[in-house]
């Protein structure tokens, strides 16, 4: 486990990255920027590798905010493109 989460962080520091419409309406709807997103990856903790999400394998990471808030991103790589993809973000529970 890991291979995935390495080849999505390489790709998103080369700026090999997209948005998706539904990562950039939750970004707007939660306050959160992009490059909040796409800083926090470097540092973030790999959750969960989905080899076989369809229909992209995807990443489940921790990430945090510069107030110390974490949430989760889950990106995906679009092996035809050689992109990573910005799936969603949302915040863990706060009860």
């Amino acid at each position: 486990m890991g291979q995935l989460f390495d080849t999505i962080q390489q790709l998103v520091a080369t700026k090999s990255y997209i948005v998706g419409q539904h990562a950039s309406e939750r970004l707007e709807e939660r306050g959160i920027m992009e490059w909040q997103v796409v800083a926090g990856l470097d540092g973030g903790e790999l959750l969960i590798e989905r080899l076989d999400a369809e229909p992209n394998p995807a990443i489940e990471v921790r990430e945090c905010l510069p107030d110390g808030t974490e949430f989760k991103a889950v990106w995906s790589h679009l092996r035809q493109s050689g992109v990573a993809k910005l799936v969603t973000v949302h915040f863990f529970d706060r009860n």
